[in-house]
């Protein structure tokens, strides 16, 4: 059966317990009432999936707590139980939002079976809310073909973290290489991906507003907070929560991102009660975060809870084995969009697409090749299709190769080893000693360079 968190209202408290003991032994998460008062105030300080809720309570009506849960959150499910013959009671419960009822006395199969259709239901609606989110961006996951090797090892990796429970993930990449993509891959290829997917970019959302949506806040907790709002961490429960650019966060607010990574816990703004959880947290930048904690701007200790399992993305540039098939990818997803049958690439365009550095990366050649098809009105997009600056970096490349062979004609070192050594270490010196630096402007993974520096023996 599908876990939840269920609240069970009811007087008869032999009832109540069996009821309790039966789903907890399915594995959910249950508390119990045995009246309003009571229900509504676990209402207020706990997460709540689904309630089973007896119509007639000793200090009030039942309709009173589902009127107190529709405006805790509209999307618990509550399941009323009745011991009434007549009917009207349970028909004015579902015009009032409750998802179904039961009639008394029932058997522990029929109430099972109730609540087992009822959770289906909600996991569909967030299933299709999810595919619609989804097909708002077209063909969203073919950027992660790969025929490379390095990209192989990414999605094995993906693979192992998906089978543990809930293991966080740290994805490092440059933008464009698909840190998003993978933290998908991560939560369709897990148990969680029946469960919410919910994507944050810190970067995009003020800071003073960051805390808020991440937690929510209870009603009346600062000045315009006239509703109680759930945060997107209490969305993601039993699912996935993914922070991209988590490097923008500010400091001040990183210490409660660490509480939830080692407590499950997290507490509204304005809540007075901690409020359990069940989520993975994936966190993604394209920023060097250990270089980030060294200057001060990023917490070491949130750092290491994140850094349990670390992907890096290559960059375009060094898989140039996938250039081609992913071009020839986004044409045919481009010519079912603007139905269109372009058959390919001339060698000319090949070889342009292959000799530019992308610093864009995935994103900027899924760009460059809509442009590329809507302007087409040939079988083959030619050059001249391409933008500007694929032309402008194959003549300036040339034009350095050239310059480069002749610096060597000239140099009396003795192999490309030397010459290697030594463009390493200018460069370095150019970045003042920054690695990130000087790896981007070399064209290689910050690994890369940190391999060659250990080889040609550069002091650190």
């Amino acid at each position: 059966m599908i876990k939840c968190n269920l609240l069970i209202v009811e007087d008869n408290v032999d009832l109540c317990e069996t009821l309790a003991h039966v789903f907890r032994k399915v594995d959910f998460q249950v508390q119990t009432s045995f009246n309003t008062a009571d229900a509504i105030k676990i209402l207020h300080r706990g997460l709540i999936d689904l309630v089973i809720l007896d119509l007639k309570l000793p200090d009030g009506s039942g309709l009173k707590v589902l009127e107190a849960v529709k405006d805790v959150d509209p999307d618990i499910l509550v399941i009323m139980i009745t011991a009434n013959t007549h009917v009207e009671p349970a028909v004015e419960a579902m015009k009032a939002g409750a998802y179904d009822y039961i009639m008394k006395p029932f058997e522990l199969d029929e109430v099972k079976l109730v609540v087992q259709k009822a959770l289906e239901t909600q996991i569909l609606k967030n299933e299709v809310a999810r595919l619609k989110r989804q097909n708002a961006t077209m063909f969203p996951k073919t950027e992660m073909f790969s025929v490379n090797k390095k990209m192989e090892e990414v999605k094995r990796m993906i693979k192992i973290v998906a089978e543990t429970p809930r293991t966080s993930l740290l994805i490092e990449g440059e933008s464009g290489t698909g840190k998003e993509l993978v933290a998908d891959a991560l939560h369709d290829w897990s148990a969680r991906a029946r469960y919410p997917f919910v994507k944050v970019n810190c970067a995009a959302i003020p800071e003073n507003l960051l805390e808020s949506e991440l937690f929510g806040h209870e009603k009346g907790a600062f000045t315009g907070a006239e509703t109680m709002k759930k945060g997107l961490f209490e969305m993601a429960n039993n699912g996935t929560i993914f922070l991209d650019e988590i490097s923008s966060m500010d400091l001040s607010l990183q210490p409660k991102i660490l509480r939830v990574l080692e407590t499950q816990c997290f507490r509204r703004i304005g809540g007075v009660s901690d409020i359990k959880l069940d989520v993975r947290v994936v966190a993604a930048s394209n920023r060097d975060l250990q270089e980030m904690v060294n200057k001060g701007e990023f917490r070491d200790d949130l750092l290491y809870r994140l850094k349990v399992i670390v992907i890096s993305l290559p960059p375009l540039r060094e898989r140039p084995d996938d250039i081609i098939p992913l071009a020839n990818i986004f044409i045919e997803s481009n010519n079912r969009e603007f139905n269109k049958s372009i058959q390919g690439l001339t060698e000319e365009t090949k070889e342009l697409l292959l000799n530019y550095h992308w610093p864009g990366n995935v994103r900027e050649l899924k760009n460059v090749m809509e442009r590329a098809v809507i302007l087409c009105n040939t079988p083959f997009i030619q050059a001249d299709h391409l933008p500007a600056e694929l032309n402008d970096d194959l003549a300036s490349t040339g034009s350095a190769a050239a310059n480069g062979a002749a610096a060597l004609a000239n140099s009396h070192f003795g192999s490309l080893a030397e010459i290697e050594k030594i463009h390493i270490e200018y460069m370095l010196e150019q970045c003042n000693g920054n690695k990130s630096r000087t790896a981007r402007e070399l064209g290689i993974s910050r690994s890369t360079l940190r391999e060659k520096m250990k080889l040609y023996d550069i002091p650190a």
